[in-house]
Formats: C-alpha cells, sequence, structure tokens
C-alpha cells in the first residue's frame, strides 16, 4: 500500500460524502453477515466486513467493482495486521487519534464529522478505524524491516532539495508512454515499463516505444506532449521529471491501473517565479463508450456546471472535486494536467464506460520552501514505497489463502 493512498481517497471523498449515496446492497447481505467469507492464514473476513469496506469504498468513489475491491483490501489489511503483530508493533491511541483526524481533515470535516457522515450511508466507525489503522501499522512495519536497508545520502537530499527549490512555474516539454496495469497483471506491466526505461534512450528510441506500447492517446504522436505548466503536474511525478537530463528516460511512475514513463524534452527557465502550489476543480461524469454520444456531451456542455448537468440528476454517475494537486489521483492528475478550464479528456475508462472529466480551474498557491529535514523523510518515503510493494508480495505468496 502507498503511503499517499489515505490522502488520495480521502480528497476524492469530499464530494461523496456530501452526496446522497444509495447503499450498497450486496448479494452477501440476504446470508448471515457475520459468515466468514474467506480465510487468511488462521484469521477470518467476514461477509460484514466485505460489506461494509465495499460501501466505503464506493463512498471514496475508488476504481472498480466495490466489492471485489473489498475483498482484495481487506485480504492485504489482514497480511499487514499479521505482520505489524509478528514485528510486535502496535498503534498508541495517539497514532491512531491523528491519523483518523488526518484522513478526516482531507475532506475538510473533522474526525467526528467524516464519521457522522459515514454514519448516514451506513458505513459503521469501526470500518473506518480498521481501514485508517492497518495502513498506518503497514507504514511502521515497513519502516522497521527496511529503513536501516534504505541508503540515503546526502547528495540525494541536495538534488531533491535543489528539485523542491526550482521554480514551480517552470514549464516542461515532456514525453509519455502508458502501459495498462489491470488488476493481476501491475507486476508484469512494472516489469516492463522498467526494461523499457534501462534500454530507452533518447527521444527517436521512446517515441518509436510509444508508438508500439503506450495506451495513451499521445501514442500516435510517440507520445510527445505540449508544454506543461510544472504546478499542473502532481509534485512526485514532477520532481521526478525535473530530476532528468533532456532525452532521459524516468524510471516507472505507478498510477491507478497504469506505469508510466517520461521522457523529458525541454524546459523553459523562468528564475523569477516563486514555487507555487495548485489547487484543482474537476467534474467527472461516467459515460457510455460511444464515440457519438461523447461528441454530443461535449458539444452540450460548455463549463462544470452544464457537464453535471448531463447526469440527469444520476449521483453515482457524476462527481465534483476540489483538491490539491499533490493529492488528486495520479492517472486523474496527469489528464487534468493536460486540460484548461473547461476542456474535457475521455481517456480513462472504469468498468467499461468512459470517464469524462472537465477541469473547472486551478488556483495558485505560494507554499514555503520545505526543510532538509522533511525532503529527507519525503526521500525515505519515496524509496521506501517501492520496497513495500514486492514485501506485500512476499507475504502474499507466503499465506494460506482460501474460501471457508
Amino acid at each position: 500500500m502507498r503511503f499517499s493512498v489515505l490522502k488520495r481517497q480521502a480528497a476524492a471523498a469530499t464530494l461523496g460524502l456530501a452526496l446522497a449515496v444509495p447503499a450498497l446492497v450486496a448479494p452477501a447481505l440476504a446470508q448471515d453477515l457475520f459468515a466468514p467469507r474467506m480465510y487468511i492464514n488462521d484469521r477470518a473476513i467476514t461477509e460484514y466486513e466485505v460489506a461494509q469496506r465495499a460501501l466505503f469504498l464506493r463512498l471514496l468513489r475508488a476504481p472498480g467493482n466495490p466489492e471485489d475491491e473489498a475483498l482484495k483490501a481487506l485480504i492485504d489489511d489482514r497480511l499487514r495486521q499479521s505482520e505489524a503483530e509478528r514485528l510486535d508493533i502496535k498503534l498508541t491511541e495517539k497514532e491512531l487519534t491523528d491519523g483518523l483526524t488526518e484522513f478526516a481533515a482531507r475532506a475538510n470535516l473533522t474526525t467526528e464529522q467524516f464519521v457522522a457522515e459515514l454514519g448516514k450511508a451506513g458505513v459503521a466507525p469501526e470500518t473506518f478505524r480498521d481501514f485508517v489503522s492497518a495502513g498506518l501499522l503497514w507504514r511502521q512495519a515497513v519502516r522497521a524491516k527496511f529503513l536501516g536497508q534504505v541508503p540515503i545520502s546526502e547528495a540525494d537530499i541536495d538534488r531533491a532539495l535543489e528539485a523542491s527549490a526550482r521554480p514551480k512555474a517552470l514549464q516542461v516539454l515532456a514525453s509519455e508512454l502508458v502501459i495498462p496495469a489491470p488488476e493481476g497483471q501491475e507486476a508484469a506491466a512494472m516489469a516492463q515499463a522498467q526494461e523499457l526505461s534501462d534500454s530507452l534512450s533518447g527521444e527517436g528510441a521512446f517515441a518509436e516505444a510509444a508508438r508500439r506500447y503506450s495506451a495513451a492517446p499521445t501514442a500516435g504522436a510517440g507520445g510527445r506532449l505540449d508544454w506543461l505548466p510544472l504546478a499542473n503536474l502532481p509534485p512526485a511525478i514532477g520532481q521526478k521529471i525535473l530530476a532528468l537530463d533532456a532525452g532521459e528516460v524516468s524510471d516507472p511512475i505507478s498510477v491507478p491501473g497504469a506505469v508510466v514513463l517520461f521522457l523529458l524534452r525541454d524546459v523553459a527557465e523562468d528564475t523569477t517565479a516563486e514555487p507555487l502550489s495548485v489547487s484543482v476543480e474537476w467534474v467527472e461524469l461516467l459515460v457510455p463508450d460511444d464515440a457519438a454520444e461523447i461528441a454530443r456531451i461535449q458539444a452540450a456542455a460548455d463549463d462544470c456546471d452544464m457537464l453535471q448537468a448531463e447526469a440527469g440528476g444520476q449521483t453515482d454517475r457524476v462527481s465534483l472535486t476540489k483538491a490539491a494537486m499533490g493529492e488528486v489521483p495520479g492517472d486523474v492528475a496527469l489528464e487534468l494536467a493536460k486540460l484548461d478550464p473547461n476542456e474535457t479528456s475521455v481517456a480513462l475508462t472504469r468498468g467499461g464506460l468512459r470517464r469524462m472529466l472537465m477541469l473547472c480551474g486551478r488556483e495558485a498557491v505560494q507554499e514555503p520552501a520545505p526543510t532538509r529535514e522533511q525532503v529527507r523523510e519525503q526521500v525515505i518515503n519515496q524509496k521506501l514505497e517501492g520496497l513495500a510493494e514486492g514485501y506485500m508480495e512476499e507475504l502474499r505468496a507466503a499465506a494460506l489463502i482460501r474460501e471457508p
């Protein structure tokens, strides 16, 4: 589990909690809610837990089938909890309270307000508490296992500081290569991306690979993007692009449902610009994967209000979200970075439908420069994130996962 997942999901919940979302009625609810659905080693996952987590994920507007994703997440949570116990890791009440507070704050709510909103949709407080607790325990388990093995040099911190200190009002000229990573194929997609990252050199080779392998709309153009303001990109991705030399290919970057490579072509210098952070507001509308219907909606909807009206009151098809760019899910953030206000993208899909994204607006805010210690922590977390994925794969492989 990536350390930023909690932040991204809480930001996505802002509108979801405000809407009247119908309760998710899974087939399991007609059975014994507390019957075991799955065993992970000697730990059971009940039908009730799956139904609760599925409803919670639906409120967060998480991608994928809510029940399938709920079961998958609960399996991982059981493995995280078991590993924390093996390492004798326990959360203090303050650590858990702080984690709950941080999650709720991303939706601009107190913990009590967040729990109350969840309760209106039928989500129990324990579901929220268990969700946050498992993530916090995993973070500590990963740090306990790998922290001493992660080399962090002063040069690493110097490079990160330089990247973060360079004006974020810079524009970058980059190319992208997007490799799909459907559920169950994430490791294969990452391996392919890593092989390409290691072997590609120069814009010509990257463009040829993009035409062959990329699933992005830019594939036909060799992955070439127009100039992008650096502040429009998620900060973590922007820093990785800035750290490249012209013609250099980035390491693979995981986003929901895909792995992305970037090649830097040029940077537009602006040494007078102040460091900026950007918040964005956008509408997402689920539409049929039909070119004629998509064209009709794009022609009819000139702004975000008009696009929301296209949902015809079906709140499960549309959402309006405002979040700091750093909290926007990576796949959405990359699409929004390419848009001007009131422009749309239909590059993303969900459950056979197109996700029509319209950028409503951006707001730039000055931010203080990070301290050296803050940058050190960011570099450590970035390195630990990669190790955490392999760690979880090892736990899954060693576990006995079975149905009753």
